[in-house]
């Protein structure tokens, strides 16, 4: 019976409850928070340690967590943030900002338009993600010299001193002067409030968006879950091609680069589609023991949404920030070795 009570008690814990709905109103900004934290600290560490590696390719490594997460952070605060704070001043007063005919058959009460909210607060992350691994891989030797002190060019450079051509060694050099990142600034947004508000209104209020809601209603526990996955599909694909066209880094540190960002994306998604399905069954009775706790609350379904959105990016976190990094450095390392081994021999 004490057991229970503990039980229940944690269940409808207040603290608990406005945790859950701080993250549902504000998940893109709780999963920003993570990765920068994580990034900085315990992938970082990882990295660090990893045995057996370059030097130079695991500051490479170190670097692209480190501007990663400071860049997602950075974006989400100016984009994110603000588009969240909307959506909310919707929630409170949905009447100023949607239409009578959206009021009665596409209410905030229901599924539908709890869906199409949270993807509309989610998809800041996958709208961003190009410019975030833009900005994020002009940043790395930013990082690599600043943090590190750590020229990947230098010993490029001391040799073109010796080079009979120096002017078309200087070419290379003034190229890559030319390319470095300038000073950057991060967009101002000012002016948003009922403005923004009232353009989210209409995109809720048009019929097509809503007859998609009503479509795929059902999918709103996962629909975090699938957004941070094709987020993360993009933003890799994105840094690939972007770190074959900076002249920042070496060649052979960009494939190195290149494998370790597709083999922690790759086992992530995998791992933790699966892993997040086993615990979402083994912990089912236990959800619903918490909605029965709570039925009388009407801001449950942020509390279940802050839940779907809490798990996964635990999940996700702990498989790539904790187990990964370890692996993919030492892996991307070896598989390129093991590459260029295949290809001399071809060659021969």
């Amino acid at each position: 019976m004490q057991v229970n009570h503990i039980a229940n008690n944690l269940l409808t814990n207040k603290a608990v409850l406005k945790g859950l709905e701080k993250i549902s109103e504000h998940g893109t900004s709780f999963a920003a928070g993570a990765s920068l934290l994580m990034s900085l600290g315990v992938r970082t560490f990882s990295i660090y340690n990893t045995p057996d590696v370059e030097k130079e390719n695991k500051f490479y490594a170190m670097a692209n967590s480190i501007t990663s997460g400071i860049v997602k952070f950075g974006i989400v605060e100016a984009i994110a943030l603000p588009i969240e704070n909307a959506v909310s001043r919707i929630d409170k007063n949905s009447a100023k900002y949607l239409t009578d005919t959206t009021l009665k058959n596409f209410s905030p009460e229901t599924r539908s338009y709890k869906f199409i909210t949270q993807i509309i607060k989610l998809s800041t992350g996958l709208l961003t993600a190009i410019p975030k691994s833009m900005l994020t891989i002009a940043l790395i030797p930013v990082v690599m010299n600043k943090i590190f002190h750590y020229n990947p060019l230098e010993d490029l450079k001391k040799a073109a001193e010796k080079f009979p051509y120096k002017n078309e060694a200087s070419k290379f050099f003034t190229k890559e002067k030319e390319s470095e990142p300038k000073e950057t600034k991060e967009p101002t947004f000012t002016g948003f409030g009922d403005k923004l508000s009232n353009g989210i209104g209409k995109l809720i209020s048009n019929k097509k968006i809503q007859k998609f809601a009503q479509k795929y209603e059902m999918e709103d526990e996962d629909i975090y879950k699938h957004i941070t996955a094709t987020t993360d599909v993009l933003l890799t694909s994105a840094s690939v091609w972007q770190t074959n066209k900076s002249d920042s880094i070496k060649e052979n540190c960009k494939r190195v680069l290149n494998y370790n960002n597709i083999i922690n994306t790759v086992i992530t998604i995998m791992t933790g589609y699966w892993l997040d399905g086993k615990i979402k069954n083994s912990t089912g009775s236990l959800m619903e023991k918490f909605k029965k706790a709570n039925i009388q609350d009407p801001k449950l379904h942020k509390y279940v949404e802050g839940i779907n959105i809490l798990r996964p990016t635990i999940i996700f976190a702990f498989i790539y920030y904790g187990l990964l990094p370890i692996f993919s450095t030492y892996t991307s390392e070896k598989l390129d070795k093991f590459i260029n081994r295949k290809a001399h021999v071809t060659k021969s």
